[in-house]
């Protein structure tokens, strides 16, 4: 599926918004540029592809609390820090709260534009797994009631006659429901059945 990403840019300093703006858009890139994070959750859709380049000391909100802000939402958004005040502890904080990368202003413009390339390889795959779920829930639904009981049941394990016993249906009956949702999911075992109704669920 062909998407267009958005790289955010988010920082207090106009002239560092405008020149970043510019590098980016040379590169290729599609740019939005907020001067303040409250700016930001007010007017961006976070949950479109693409990445966030976040300063850390900001009037007001701080990039630290945009990144708890976005954590507690569920964003995906990779968020690469980019600061004149970083230190260690703090890079080490933004990492293990999901940054995707903490780089000290001034960056260069190769390092800059590679990770950004790199954060919207990221976006890329996560969004593509979530299409990969919905196609896999879509299928899901279609199925009748009892075609999803007995294929959440074959998924646990369980044989046919085991089924049958538990929905007190007859082994042809499970039978049938069996390969009709087995056929409109695309799947011919216990062992995709089980994968297919684990991976709607995890990504």
């Amino acid at each position: 599926m062909q998407r267009e990403y958005l790289v955010r840019i988010v920082d207090d300093d106009v002239g560092f918004l405008n020149s970043q703006r510019f590098l980016l858009e040379i590169d290729g890139h599609h740019v939005a540029t907020y001067r303040s994070a409250e700016e930001f959750l007010q007017k961006d859709d976070f949950r479109k592809p693409g990445c966030l380049i976040l300063d850390v000391r900001m009037p007001g909100m701080t990039g630290l609390q945009l990144q708890d802000i976005l954590e507690q939402r569920g964003s995906f958004l990779p968020i690469i820090f980019l600061s004149a005040h970083g230190d260690i502890n703090m890079a080490v904080h933004t990492l293990k709260h999901g940054a995707f990368d903490f780089i000290p202003k001034p960056a260069s413009p190769e390092r800059l534009k590679d990770a950004v390339r790199k954060a919207l390889e990221v976006s890329s795959r996560h969004f593509d797994e979530m299409d990969e779920m919905r196609g896999r829930r879509e299928k899901f639904a279609q199925l009748t009631q009892r075609e999803q009981e007995v294929l959440t049941l074959v998924a646990e394990g369980m044989s046919n006659k085991d089924i049958a016993e538990k929905l007190f249906i007859s082994l042809a009956t499970v039978k049938m429901h069996r390969l009709n949702a087995c056929k409109k999911l695309g799947i011919s075992s216990a062992v995709e059945a089980a994968h297919f109704l684990r991976d709607m669920e995890e990504k």
